[in-house]
């Protein structure tokens, strides 16, 4: 049976709701933003897959599902008519030799995740993994199944993908959600893909803030994410195509939707040019800060009232969890 249905959010998880639910049903998004959505979470993010290292900080169930997330990564690609950068080759994550403690509290909290366990290098072996941190570094960990994607990519394939498709879209508007009504318009579901746009009806939806720079850095070559762990300022560098780099802090617990502060960049900044040294001569791209919408407990959920489905709450996890969420939730509608 194909339905009429309104997706709000054209966010990370409102792309993936409206992909899955195009193949059978009418779709109309809604977004008060423009088709970029680039205050999104999933915008700003570095699109990180990486179940072993998220298990430190999160329920094993979670990282499992983050694991079959990666599988289905792939084939949500696949449909799409434009190529989106996908990797998964593991991560590597290093300390500098005084923040050794550190490595190794973050190994010893790692959760088993099927057949997959971390590794420990020493220095030959970082270097066997990217030649170019070879005498930087002389303890590390592999994690072998995690990967990335390029977001910004996806956000562009995604959208000409439902465009052809036949979705009506809704840029630039303010959202009235009553029952299965969005602006007086009755709809047979309602996807509400808001993340902290949905507060008032999720009050205890809180913000947690996260900070990236985007850079160009032709003398830098990395071929995989790299977490460099360190007791102030832990940071993540991922790797894009064509040299671009994406270097992020761990979050902020805050609900403040400002610019990136000069400490923050100094910060992010300085630690990864004591990964490589050629993001020196680097050129900043952008600085972006953003809000992911996280409830207490900081797992996502999954609710159905009537004919509106939400999906919220992804904190940190967003490229890991969402493809399993969203099929969670587009699997509701089958159930009436």
């Amino acid at each position: 049976m194909s339905y009429n249905i309104a997706v709000i959010g054209f966010g990370l998880t409102g792309r993936l709701a409206a992909l899955a639910l195009s193949k059978q049903h009418q779709v109309t998004v809604f977004e008060q933003d423009d088709e970029h959505a680039s205050n999104s979470a999933g915008s700003v993010a570095a699109a990180m897959l990486a179940p072993l290292a998220e298990s430190v900080l999160c329920e094993q169930d979670l990282a499992l599902q983050g694991l079959n997330s990666i599988t289905r990564w792939q084939q949500i690609l696949s449909e799409l008519d434009d190529a989106v950068y996908f990797q998964q080759t593991g991560s590597l994550v290093v300390a500098h030799q005084q923040d050794k403690g550190d490595l190794h509290s973050f190994v010893s909290r790692l959760k088993p995740l099927e057949s997959y366990q971390a590794q420990t290098l020493v220095g030959t072996q970082i270097a066997d993994l990217e030649p170019e941190l070879a005498g930087r570094f002389h303890q590390g960990v592999y994690l072998p199944c995690e990967g990335q994607l390029d977001n910004q990519a996806f956000y562009s394939a995604s959208f000409k993908k439902l465009t052809s498709q036949g979705v009506q879209f809704n840029f630039g508007c303010k959202v009235e959600l009553n029952a299965h009504q969005v602006n007086g318009q009755s709809y047979d579901y309602v996807f509400d893909c808001r993340g902290l746009g949905a507060k008032q009806a999720e009050p205890l939806l809180r913000g947690v803030r996260g900070e990236v720079a985007r850079l160009y850095a032709p003398e830098v070559n990395l071929t995989r994410p790299i977490r460099l762990m360190h007791p102030r300022y832990p940071i993540y560098i991922a790797p894009k195509p064509n040299h671009q780099f994406v270097i992020g802090a761990t979050e902020i617990e805050s609900q403040d939707r400002g610019k990136v502060t000069v400490r923050s960049a100094l910060e992010l900044l300085s630690a990864a040019y004591t990964v490589h040294s050629g993001f020196a001569e680097g050129r900043i791209e952008s600085l972006q800060s953003g809000l992911r919408p996280a409830f207490a407990d900081n797992r996502p959920k999954v609710t159905k009232q009537g004919r509106v489905i939400s999906i919220n709450g992804l904190y940190r996890h967003g490229y890991l969890l969402a493809p399993q969420v969203v099929d969670d939730a587009v699997s509701l509608i089958a159930k009436g």
